[in-house]
């Protein structure tokens, strides 16, 4: 597993974090990968392979090409996994913005924003995560709820209060 740390200020930089859920989840793909769709690719593969001419053989084709995607994907998973820093929470965080924690804003006009900030691997499929990277992120790191923050983004300049932050799902 991914080494377990308390994120610091110098540590949001880091490309290389990730929830403890995040990691989770990208073991369990790596799992099923390896331990189920692989085998049973290669079930096919053999199958298909076993039926004669190949070059026409669309099943053989098919399942030799998403094995090699599988195994693209298990090396990168591998590869990724080796190098994340899980980021527990810590008590001494609460109150406060920082990573893993549940974030909603409030502008002028009442609208609302909730969104966790996490690593850049936890982002994809994922409407309300949004990386430690992000100006919005950056603006809010640190502050309490109460504070009026301003996120500067290229298109635009916008003012948020942070109306709640929270460590577990809303």
């Amino acid at each position: 597993m991914g080494k377990l740390f308390h994120l610091t200020f110098e540590g949001l930089m880091d490309t290389n974090v990730i929830t403890p859920e995040g990691y989770a989840e990208l073991q369990q793909e790596l799992d099923d990968l390896w331990r189920k769709e692989r085998p049973e690719v290669t079930r096919k593969v053999q199958w298909a392979a076993s039926l004669g001419d190949r070059s026409e053989n669309a099943d053989y084709q098919y399942n030799k090409k998403r094995l090699r995607e599988i195994d693209r994907r298990v090396r990168f998973l591998r590869n990724r996994l080796s190098k994340l820093r899980v980021v527990e929470y810590s008590p001494v965080q609460e109150g406060k913005a920082f990573f893993g924690a549940w974030v909603t804003l409030v502008d002028e006009d009442d609208n609302e924003l909730t969104f966790r900030i996490v690593g850049p691997d936890e982002i994809y499929g994922k409407n309300n995560y949004v990386s430690v990277h992000a100006p919005v992120v950056n603006a809010c790191l640190g502050k309490s709820e109460g504070d009026e923050i301003m996120v500067r983004t290229p298109e635009s300049t916008k003012l948020w209060e942070i109306d709640r932050i929270c460590y577990q799902q809303p």
